[in-house]
């Protein structure tokens, strides 16, 4: 398929052929979900804990006799009924995270992107590069943009600092390299401009 590519004016400038198999696939919405899922598992701590016997203060010495105090027995200071004892069934360090197989997240990646595409919510752009840092400036080239929301794709690449710099003042607009890529970030924000030489890798990493 061919798409228009524009510039940060939203001029056209040229055309791009995109790949059928990446940009114009079938969508699985489950298995989108399920790769949100396995990103946002990674993200959790897991760090919760809560001390058992074995590591509260204490003294595992009988608190008092077995008979005649009317009370009833107790072998330690450190069972959950007393002041300053361990936590029953509590919480204890874990990794939530579960595995998703290559084949998956590749698809993942590629009914993301599909979905956009349908949507006409991804923007190919020829370049990200601008003559100065000023927020100003790149402020006002992108409302020739009609978006809520934006990410913007690029290539690792000296030329795109200006761009980078001037765009973090921006809210609601974030920059990501294609090799970070992924599906939480592509269904968060509205709309994704992708840089062409970003498409070039994308492609093949995806192939």
């Amino acid at each position: 398929m061919k798409k228009q590519v524009v510039n940060l004016l939203n001029k056209n400038v040229s055309e791009i052929e995109l790949s059928d198999s990446i940009f114009g696939i079938k969508v699985f919405p489950d298995l989108i979900h399920q790769y949100i899922r396995y990103q946002n598992a990674k993200l959790r701590q897991g760090s919760h804990k809560t001390k058992t016997r074995s590591e509260v203060n204490g003294r595992a010495k009988k608190p008092f006799s077995q008979k005649g105090t009317g009370n009833a027995r107790q072998g330690s200071s450190k069972p959950p009924n007393f002041r300053g004892g361990a936590t029953s069934m509590g919480p204890q360090n874990r990794d939530h995270s579960f595995s998703l197989n290559k084949k998956e997240k590749t698809l993942a990646l590629k009914c993301a992107l599909s979905n956009k595409a349908d949507k006409e919510e991804i923007i190919f752009i020829d370049s990200l590069k601008v003559d100065n840092h000023k927020t100003k400036n790149l402020h006002k080239s992108l409302k020739n943009f009609d978006f809520n929301s934006a990410l913007f794709i690029h290539i690792d690449d000296a030329s795109n600092e200006n761009f980078k710099r001037a765009s973090s003042n921006i809210p609601r607009l974030a920059m990501l390299s294609d090799k970070g890529l992924n599906v939480r970030d592509l269904m968060t924000f509205e709309k994704i401009f992708i840089e062409t030489k970003a498409v070039e890798k994308i492609t093949k990493r995806l192939s």
